[in-house]
């Protein structure tokens, strides 16, 4: 039997898992915002409000112009980490214009908002991302209201069809392209370990990982780099999956805990974060970090995603982004609080060095086990 490109050189040991595809319509490709239109059709929508950003709101509207009255209204207020009175207010707006569904055009926290909506009130779902995030692809929810982020995860929350435009990339400015697309490679690396890991979603994050990081330093340096662009969208699509497919472990929950109670910008806390989070877990990951040292092409696969950072022109340190020192302790006691499963017990002492390190900028490094 001919052995995968990506395996890493061991024949595994035999063992049971469950796989569970996602049932979302994917559309991919160069100029497939033509498609929208039959898109919708299939999916039955006949009254659709657009949703963005403000910074994506023209861009948006010019996308989507051909299909003249089908836009019955727009909401151009999504914001971070989905809270709930911007959410309530896109609600009302839906409702008045007696929307069937729900049209999200640009990235994480667009989508966010267009899950929100569909999972309160059974509309359809139809994303069009325009950044690396990933969220298209997932049936989690993480929600914000006073200070504190929560998260869900269900079937009713995945968008109904995705439609990716490398067209629509274009524009993205390099520096957000960079942390966006790590942000996407994070979804992979975690998805590699999780306690509900599967081969098939293993070689999807592979190969997810192996494109960013290939890609990603194309598009800083040109980001009219159409390929480059093209695997990206395509690295972006496949961590999108696994972090939809499998569980996540503590760079998750550590970075959902930073930004929806520090209000820390998503990509940017998950850039700074990811690095010192695998450092942690290395020794508990055998199998993960030889598939990590294939898909970088680097012995020290934390080093080579700290590196990759600054190759972007990502931020390497939380306190750059808005952490104040003091906030070291209070992400560390709300970690522990409700911790999520990792494949290497916490202990405080522990978790407070690693975000310590995030938040100083240094290289990430191994942490030794501490009393709690």
């Amino acid at each position: 039997m001919r052995r995968s490109r990506l395996s890493t050189g061991a024949e595994p040991a035999v063992r049971n898992f469950t796989y569970r595809g996602l049932p979302t319509q994917v559309i991919f490709g160069h100029g497939t915002i033509g498609d929208l239109g039959s898109v919708l059709e299939q999916q039955g929508v006949r009254r659709a409000l657009l949703l963005s950003t403000p910074q994506r709101a023209q861009q948006a509207l010019d996308a989507t112009r051909s299909l003249g009255d089908t836009i019955v209204a727009s909401f151009a207020g999504a914001r971070m980490h989905t809270p709930i009175d911007v959410t309530a207010s896109a609600q009302a707006l839906l409702e008045a214009s007696a929307a069937d569904g729900v049209i999200a055009f640009g990235g994480g926290s667009t989508i966010g908002l267009g899950k929100a909506l569909a999972v309160r009130t059974g509309v359809r779902h139809i994303a069009i991302p325009t950044t690396y995030a990933g969220s298209e692809m997932t049936p989690i929810l993480g929600e914000t209201a006073d200070g504190r982020k929560t998260t869900r995860r269900s079937a009713d929350i995945l968008p109904h069809a995705v439609l990716y435009d490398v067209a629509l990339t274009l524009s993205l400015p390099t520096a957000i392209s960079g942390t966006s697309g790590i942000n996407a490679i994070a979804h992979a690396v975690e998805g590699l370990y999780a306690r509900d890991a599967n081969p098939v979603m293993q070689l999807v994050a592979q190969e997810g990982i192996r494109a960013l990081a290939d890609a990603l330093p194309g598009i800083v340096v040109n980001g009219a780099d159409l390929a480059a662009r093209e695997q990206a969208l395509y690295g972006a699509w496949l961590c999108g999956m696994v972090l939809g497919s499998v569980g996540m472990a503590l760079h998750h929950k550590l970075c959902h805990t930073l930004g929806g109670g520090f209000d820390l910008p998503h990509a940017e806390t998950h850039a700074i974060v990811l690095p010192h989070a695998l450092a942690y877990n290395a020794p508990a990951i055998p199998e993960a970090m030889a598939m990590l040292r294939q898909a970088l092409g680097d012995e020290n696969p934390a080093h080579a995603l700290y590196t990759l950072t600054e190759r972007v022109g990502a931020p390497r340190a939380l306190r750059l982004i808005g952490l104040p020192e003091s906030g070291i302790d209070t992400a560390t006691d709300q970690v522990l609080e409700n911790a999520y499963w990792n494949p290497r017990p916490l202990t405080r002492a522990a978790l407070r060095e690693l975000i310590a390190r995030a938040w100083s900028g240094e290289s990430p490094a191994p942490i030794e086990d501490t009393a709690a």
